[in-house]
């Protein structure tokens, strides 16, 4: 939608982009709310990102992106196991929980009913759709690194469950759409 011209809109000279600016403005792309998990030699571990797309059906690649600053960025990396849980609606409390830097791995895999994938990473039983997958390649940029995961096998838990969106700094419901023959 085009803007009029006497709308005002915020505009930020090139150079000055702060962090706040960023963030504010990353806080308007909508983003799928996302438990990634590992489990391994270097231990069990899972977070909630919004920094997951597709990048690939041939082979089959997705990319996730993790802090390194995060204390469980090593063993993302060291145990090459990767887990991609895609939320549904109604499980804005375990995104809550694997987002909280409160809580211990013990704590924050207490909540949802887990089985391992096949290279052992955890998924999520109730999830709309898992990914089990191996870490590929990683791309380091500024603070994060970019994590291009090899998707070994696929499960749809579920054909009922609507999707969790993240926008604007809260969660919304993403409706199936249905078909009626």
């Amino acid at each position: 939608m085009l803007r009029d011209a006497d709308m005002p809109t915020a505009t930020i000279s090139p150079g000055d982009v702060t962090q706040d600016d960023f963030r504010r403005a990353m806080s308007l792309l909508g983003a799928p709310v996302v438990l990634v998990t590992t489990d391994g030699a270097h231990g069990r571990h899972g977070l909630t990102v919004s920094a997951v797309c597709s990048v690939s059906d041939t082979p089959p690649t997705v990319l996730v992106c993790l802090n390194r600053s995060n204390r469980s960025h090593a063993a993302f990396l060291r145990n090459d196991a990767i887990g991609i849980s895609i939320l549904a609606e109604g499980q804005e409390a375990i995104a809550g929980a694997f987002a909280s830097s409160r809580l211990s791995s013990e704590e924050r895999f207490a909540n949802g009913v887990w089985r391992a994938g096949a290279n052992g990473a955890p998924l999520l039983e109730q999830a709309v759709a898992t990914l089990d997958c191996a870490v590929a390649s990683v791309q380091t940029s500024g603070s994060h690194d970019v994590l291009f995961c090899r998707v070994n096998a696929i499960a749809h838990p579920s054909d009922d469950g609507h999707g969790l969106a993240w926008f604007d700094r809260r969660f919304h419901v993403l409706p199936r759409f249905t078909t009626q023959f």
